[in-house]
């Protein structure tokens, strides 16, 4: 398995991503009904995309949460791996599988999640947020940082997914806000994901410790708990500003396309809120599988 060149496709496609271009949707879908619970809110670490089809203490993990908490009447991710200009949503009906991802082996590429997407939900996201215009999208889909994740967790490809995008343009507050305008649909069943990871830096990877488990550099250790901390307190704006975190912070978020899923996940915290840190372990020492399960 050539890890070294899925690190450098990922690196140069980041820095290309383009806009989807956009259709209409059509007229705005009726409000989902209310439920007699609080969906909690997700933030998942989802690391390699080889996540998706092995069996090891993080895809247990993901496979416990989704044990602990009700049964979604859909999922909402915003994953690190669908940046645009603006925001968008997914509006098909059948959302296709993405494999974003290269020097993997075979049998990761013939993986088909063929989960249902949600036009009336994707509708009704647009709605609740009024801070900016979202576009409804019928070319994207599921890319790894959600159907791996989201795989694991239902396998049984039944709970209707729904994809809401990054806009790489705009400032961490920006995705701080707009995912509070997303609360009321946790009273809907919509379990919320954010899929990303809270240290990410692929430049530093150390290939030799790949397969040590919880290997993780002493600036990478020291700016997971200088998150946690935060994170445990609620001092949101501390993580929001991450860039006043220290020289291990620019270490961990060389660039912020996946710590940004975290601020969504923080956004829908409500006072009541506690936090369930899980899967918190260092991979390759410049990586952080840490989860987050929030309500």
């Amino acid at each position: 398995m050539n890890r070294k060149q899925f690190l450098g496709t990922l690196i140069a496609g980041v820095a290309g991503m383009s806009t989807i271009k956009l259709k209409s949707f059509g007229n705005m879908a009726n409000d989902l009904p209310n439920r007699d619970f609080t969906m909690p809110v997700l933030f998942m670490g989802h690391g390699s995309p080889m996540n998706g089809i092995e069996d090891n203490e993080f895809t247990k993990g993901w496979e416990r949460i989704a044990k602990e908490i009700p049964t979604p009447a859909a999922v909402l991710c915003i994953s690190a791996h669908w940046l645009t200009r603006g925001t968008h949503v997914t509006a098909m009906n059948n959302p296709k599988t993405i494999h974003d991802f290269g020097g993997f082996p075979q049998e990761l590429f013939a993986v088909q999640y063929p989960a249902p997407g949600d036009p009336t939900l994707a509708a009704e996201t647009t709605n609740l947020i009024q801070s900016t215009q979202v576009g409804l999208d019928h070319e994207w889909g599921l890319d790894h940082g959600c159907w791996t994740v989201v795989r694991k967790m239902y396998p049984d490809a039944n709970i209707p997914v729904i994809q809401l995008s990054i806009d790489y343009n705009k400032p961490p507050q920006y995705h701080y806000e707009i995912a509070k305008e997303l609360a009321a649909l946790r009273k809907k069943g919509v379990l919320i994901m954010g899929s990303g990871n809270m240290v990410h830096n692929l430049r530093m990877v150390d290939w030799a410790h790949m397969n040590t488990p919880d290997y993780g550099f002493d600036w990478a250790k020291t700016i997971n708990e200088k998150f946690k901390t935060h994170i445990n307190s609620k001092t949101h704006k501390d993580l929001i500003n991450y860039m006043n975190l220290g020289p291990e912070a620019k270490l961990a978020i060389p660039t912020p396309d996946h710590y940004y899923p975290m601020l969504y996940s923080l956004g829908l915290q409500s006072d009541k809120d506690e936090v369930d840190i899980f899967n918190d372990k260092y991979v390759a020492g410049s990586l952080t599988m840490t989860s987050l399960r929030i309500g």
